[in-house]
């Protein structure tokens, strides 16, 4: 059974290269995109956020993370589980990983950015309770569609 681990720099290329296969699968790869996914230390771990990663052995399969926008409010980032292991409740349970970390540090919201052609996803952040709210302050040119969790 896979387990969650906070980020280490030794998993940077894995959440690089995870990452990377689904937005240029679904052409949404932006240079936001590439700011964080090569240097998530500095722009994510250091700013107050979390980046998780789904292990299975030693193999990387998923990521999630938690971008700190403010003390109440984080927004969730590069969620992603690998082909071979969806059908199996990882991306819940990368997601349950999450929000239970904003619960721990305080916050009242969780917002995500997505784009409708995630429709997979989408279902996902609404089974788990997240709401559809106007798009605004977006920084992603390819974002269509914002969401939100209120703890």
């Amino acid at each position: 059974m896979p387990v969650i681990i906070d980020y280490e720099d030794k998993y940077q290329q894995d959440f690089r290269r995870l990452n990377l296969e689904w937005l240029e699968q679904f052409n949404l790869l932006e240079s936001h995109d590439l700011e964080i996914l090569d240097h998530p230390r500095e722009n994510v771990i250091d700013r107050g956020g979390f980046i998780f990663f789904l292990k299975d052995n030693e193999t990387i399969i998923g990521t999630a993370g938690l971008f700190k926008n403010n003390d109440e409010e984080f927004e969730l980032i590069k969620m992603f589980v690998a082909p071979e292991y969806r059908g199996k409740k990882f991306g819940d349970l990368l997601l349950q990983h999450c929000i239970g970390k904003a619960r721990e540090m305080k916050a009242s919201k969780i917002i995500l950015y997505s784009n409708s052609h995630l429709q997979t996803a989408i279902r996902m952040y609404e089974k788990n309770g997240f709401k559809h709210v106007d798009v605004t302050d977006a920084p992603f040119v390819t974002a269509d569609i914002k969401m939100e969790l209120m703890l």
